[in-house]
């Protein structure tokens, strides 16, 4: 058997990744840290702080360097939000909505003329972009979106519908919405009656384009912006078509894959912080005369939380290892991963609140707001629900996965 294979670092495969989750932690440590009990409180997207991972070239990890991005790979987008999110998930949730649900789509399935005039201003933090994708009443079924797309003579589109939940559509309190949003909208019906979709740039400045409610009161991801989008017979040139009408659904299922395995590697950063601050609670604490780590009720907290922990990290960084950026192919273990990751997050956020009893349950000791950011990850980019059921799926088709 070769030497050295026992020494790779799954999380750290090359010293390039190794140089990143250093500048990433020390960027977290020394600029995101300190503001994130202010803006989870306030319900506020920090604006400026997040043009600043523009600066250290983290807003197109997966852009080609041409065009201003860092041409890096998966395990890349997951060093960077595990990171993140070991301080604020929320501030992490507007940067996956900019870099993987936006930017990565561009990059992979724009055309050269959009991709040229597009992604330099979105790597470099000048323009903010966003997906639009769910509406009020759909958000798994895909196919039942009712925003609509309608050709006109001179090729280009008339646009009519809403969109909710949309992180980063609007950025910040005066309603202004995102720069530029990669819209999906149905365009007809296919052989059998199912929605036909399309995919368009749209962009801020574009007759009836705009920002609708911000949805406030969130249980958690506060110091991110969810709204509302509008488009009232908005008119998109023909040039912001994406590839041909019909084809969204080529991108939808490519990004999906990428997004999930984004949101499960935010599980990791939060599992990492509730367990570090569950575990230097134990030893701080005493009851009876004793640190309440000798009670063997915290012991099975800590415990079953570390080798959690661990089993997350692992497959999430197994996953990213294999995923293709350029291709789609798999859901089997991009929805495994996250169905997986993001229920075991919250469930070591809600350990952590039990061992560290009344302070845990406030804002200043993290993990409260942990457990609240948590709750998201089994809903969005695809509910639990959703999960279970395309692993069954998958499962049935190609059984011989379970051996190999």
């Amino acid at each position: 058997m070769g030497e050295g294979w026992h020494d790779l670092d799954i999380a750290n495969p090359t010293d390039e990744h190794a140089m990143l989750r250093r500048m990433v932690r020390d960027f977290v440590r020394e600029e995101v840290e300190p503001q994130t009990l202010e803006h989870d409180r306030d319900e506020r997207f920090n604006l400026a702080l997040f043009r600043k991972l523009g600066e250290l070239g983290l807003l197109g990890l997966t852009a080609p360097a041409e065009y201003g991005g860092a041409g890096m790979d998966a395990t890349s987008v997951v060093i960077v939000n595990e990171e993140i999110s070991y301080s604020d998930p929320g501030f992490c949730l507007a940067f996956l909505a900019h870099d993987q649900l936006f930017v990565n789509n561009l990059a992979h399935s724009g055309s050269d003329e959009q991709k040229a005039r597009i992604l330099p201003k979105v790597c470099s933090g000048e323009w903010i972009g966003c997906l639009g994708m769910s509406e009020a009443d759909h958000g798994t079924d895909v196919l039942g979106m009712q925003t609509n797309a309608v050709p006109r003579d001179d090729g280009s589109w008339v646009v009519n519908g809403r969109k909710m939940w949309i992180t980063n559509g609007s950025i910040d309190d005066d309603g202004t919405p995102a720069d530029v949003v990669w819209l999906y909208a149905r365009t007809g019906t296919d052989d059998r009656g199912r929605a036909e979709l399309t995919t368009f740039l749209v962009e801020r400045g574009m007759p009836g384009y705009s920002a609708g409610q911000k949805i406030h009161d969130k249980l958690g991801m506060r110091a991110s912006t969810t709204s509302e989008l509008l488009f009232e017979d908005c008119v998109v040139p023909a040039e912001n078509a994406v590839g041909q009408p019909g084809e969204s659904m080529i991108h939808l299922m490519r990004n999906l894959e990428h997004e999930r395995l984004g949101l499960a590697a935010m599980s990791v950063g939060i599992a990492r912080r509730c367990l570090a601050a569950m575990n230097a609670y134990a030893s701080e604490r005493e009851a009876f005369g004793r640190q309440i780590r000798d009670f063997g009720q915290i012991q099975r907290h800590i415990g079953e939380s570390w080798a959690e922990y661990r089993a997350m990290r692992a497959y999430v960084y197994d996953t990213a290892r294999q995923l293709d950026l350029s291709e789609a192919g798999h859901r089997l273990d991009s929805d495994g991963v996250k169905l997986f990751a993001t229920t075991a997050a919250k469930g070591i956020a809600d350990r952590a609140i039990q061992v560290m009893g009344g302070y845990g349950y406030v804002g200043e000791y993290v993990v409260e707001r942990m457990w609240r950011d948590a709750k998201l990850l089994e809903i969005g980019g695809g509910t639990l629900e959703s999960h279970q059921k395309n692993i069954t799926k998958d499962l049935s088709r190609n059984p011989g996965a379970i051996e190999e």
